[in-house]
């Protein structure tokens, strides 16, 4: 018996099907946030500081510090939330595993749009220059960019902003689908003294963008390894800086397919209720077989997150 309108996606070696029936939804009602008290003799509103707003802040803090001192620190910044030392212990615990839970989610999401995309051509740097912009209009100015050039040339990314550790210097990191005949400018051949490495370097860098906004490094991404090293150097800076993946064009998460029992190898993951596929299953929309599975065909599916 076939599964009907199954999401899938692609772990970089293979395809695995979420069969909706094994995988219930369960829609929570979310619970109204309190709205902030207000001073009656200014009608001004204030600021609620709770115990788990203040996890949050303190949360961002110790990433600044050795993982071995996290936990402690974050534990002396809320002592005075609870009354006794267990409650303290179990509410922080409690969150700092809330915390990597949803991260997990967070990687397990960007790699399976980054498996399914499955078409990058570059691994893009802008650096900041204070002589044509302060950093807030760089900011604005380049993610304004990069939606025209999603919009009208097809582009697609996934960066992040971050400084650099030394001068603090804002740059944005991103791997880059952009189609043929689709660029922006012109890529031009750049030779400079890498004060970094503290020797020559050559740089492929954008004639518009360079106009615009100063220094950037459009590098070729040539083989599949490049992009898996290019996504954990992303995510090295999200994991430093707390800062938010950017994300530009269409990128799902999932195509979907109706699966046959045949093209089925095994059960997979928490009590086998995921399928891992056979890397030649057909994929099938609507009861039609439009073939099997390729970039093509996965092309002509139906998408979702």
């Amino acid at each position: 018996m076939p599964y009907i309108g199954t999401k899938v996606y692609s772990d970089g070696s293979h395809y695995i099907a979420i069969p909706p029936e094994n995988f219930p939804s369960r829609k929570k009602r979310r619970k109204p946030k309190p709205k902030p008290p207000t001073n009656p003799k200014t009608d001004e509103t204030q600021p609620i500081t709770t115990p788990k707003e203040k996890f949050e802040t303190a949360y961002a803090e110790s990433q600044k510090l050795p993982k071995r001192e996290r936990k402690k620190y974050i534990a002396e910044k809320l002592q005075n939330e609870f009354k006794t030392d267990e409650q303290l212990k179990e509410f922080v615990e409690s969150n700092i595993e809330r915390k990597k839970n949803n991260a997990y989610k967070r990687y397990s999401r960007l790699w399976r749009k980054v498996n399914l995309q499955g078409k990058w051509n570059f691994f893009v740097t802008f650096t900041y220059d204070s002589e044509k912009l302060d950093e807030t209009q760089f900011k604005k100015k380049l993610r304004n960019a990069l939606k025209h050039a999603v919009n009208r040339n097809g582009w697609k990314y996934i960066g992040v902003f971050e400084r650099s550790p030394d001068k603090k210097r804002l740059h944005f990191h991103g791997i880059f689908y952009i189609p043929e005949n689709a660029m922006i400018g012109e890529i031009v051949e750049v030779k400079d003294y890498s004060t970094k490495s503290h020797r020559m370097q050559t740089t492929y860098q954008n004639t518009h963008f360079l106009k615009e906004f100063g220094r950037n490094d459009f590098k070729p991404i040539d083989i599949p390894n490049d992009i898996s090293q290019s996504v954990k150097y992303l995510l090295k800076y999200i994991e430093k800086s707390g800062e938010k993946l950017i994300y530009g064009g269409k990128l799902p998460t999932y195509f979907k397919s109706d699966i046959l029992d045949e093209d089925i190898a095994c059960g997979f993951g928490v009590d086998e209720r995921k399928l891992l596929l056979f890397d030649s299953f057909r994929c099938i929309d609507e009861g039609e077989i439009l073939g099997k599975v390729s970039p093509e065909i996965i092309e002509k599916m139906p998408k979702c997150n």
